[in-house]
């Protein structure tokens, strides 16, 4: 065992489900750093850094926009409940399994107001934004259907508007030709400085908590700013390169590291369709790399995270967009590689190939 614990823990008292749902809710951080001491020496766990075997829970963007109705990118799955039940068993998962947990990493999408995914980079024939939810191709903008807005060429590419037509047209051609997405214009969701970028109030408190009791450095890992690419996977942006051959962006090399220093990665957030596959996908192209036994370390909480599922206004009870079969498909080749899909509720003991 990674502490003198032979069993799950109880949730806290502190704890209470319906907070998961409540986008106000606030962790009182005084009152968690008064509970740890206390809580820590009731149950006889030992500070992280005595772990025997270490284990790195990441967790893929639970912030405020994509975890309740009220975001601008609400992930609400298929059943409308989709985030919010994710984190009511996400926080539950943390508290019962804290004596086991080594590290704990939040990661946090940041955006900006003119981003290449965000409607107001675009303009269409009539001067004015597309609709979010759009998909832009480099055939748009090769035929004027869509083209960036020339107001952020100024402080994008000192004013070469030609330069930024033709690397919005690059981007387009290489998220094509890579297979992976179009471009797709998301609702402005996670700006930086706004409450729907902050981590949902129960993950916050859970993590707070976790930190307090075992001494851990509560990680935080920030991606998404460049205006330029899209940055889904928190160990990539989509496109590395510009139209010109110069870098774009670049790998989190170190990030890569850490996970594949743990003895066991477990990965949970939002969204299963879109940041948590391709964080799990880059994580896996790297592991194969190396060492394609490794993705045997890897974790997958399967009812902690739900795919992006747009409901359509126009027709109650359908979707304008559903993106819930890509999420399963991934799933499907996560577990044939090697990885482990698990369910919140399974003793982390019970795990295969997870000796703690």
């Amino acid at each position: 065992m990674t502490s003198g614990v032979t069993q799950l823990l109880p949730v806290p008292d502190f704890y209470h489900s319906p907070h998961a749902a409540e986008w106000g809710y606030q962790a009182d951080v005084q009152a968690l750093l008064a509970a740890a001491m206390p809580w820590r020496q009731d149950h006889r766990v030992k500070p992280a850094g005595s772990d025997r075997v270490k284990i790195h829970l990441l967790l893929i963007d639970v912030q405020k926009d994509f975890c309740f109705p009220g975001g601008t990118l609400y992930v609400g799955g298929r059943d409308g409940r989709g985030a919010v039940d994710d984190n009511d068993r996400l926080a539950t998962f943390i508290y019962r399994n804290l004596p086991w947990i080594t590290e704990m990493t939040c990661t946090m999408d940041t955006h900006f107001p003119y981003q290449i995914f965000f409607p107001a980079f675009w303009l269409d024939g009539n001067d004015q934004a597309p609709p979010p939810h759009t998909e832009v191709t480099a055939d748009h903008i090769w035929s004027g259907q869509l083209r960036p807005n020339p107001s952020v060429a100024g402080w994008l590419c000192n004013g070469n508007y030609t330069w930024l037509q033709r690397q919005a047209a690059f981007y387009c051609d290489a998220l094509e030709k890579a297979g992976k997405y179009t471009l797709y214009l998301w609702p402005p969701h996670c700006l930086l400085g706004s409450d729907g970028h902050a981590l949902a109030g129960v993950i916050q408190e859970a993590r707070l908590f976790h930190a307090f009791v075992r001494g851990s450095k509560a990680n935080m890992e920030i991606k998404g700013g460049n205006a330029l690419t899209e940055n889904y996977s928190v160990l990539a942006p989509e496109v590395l390169m510009r139209h010109d051959g110069r870098p774009l962006a670049q790998r989190n090399t170190q990030f890569v590291k850490t996970l594949l220093d743990a003895d066991a990665v477990i990965i949970a957030g939002q969204a299963a369709s879109h940041c948590v596959k391709s964080s799990i996908e880059d994580l896996l192209g790297e592991i194969v790399a190396q060492d394609a036994h490794l993705a045997r370390k890897v974790y997958i909480l399967r009812d902690c995270m739900s795919a992006v599922a747009v409901p359509d206004a126009a027709h109650p009870g359908q979707f304008a967009a559903d993106f819930t079969p890509q999420a399963e498909a991934a799933l499907a080749r996560f577990a044939d590689a090697g990885m482990h899909v698990v369910s919140s509720t399974e003793p982390i003991a019970d795990w295969p190939d997870l000796h703690v």
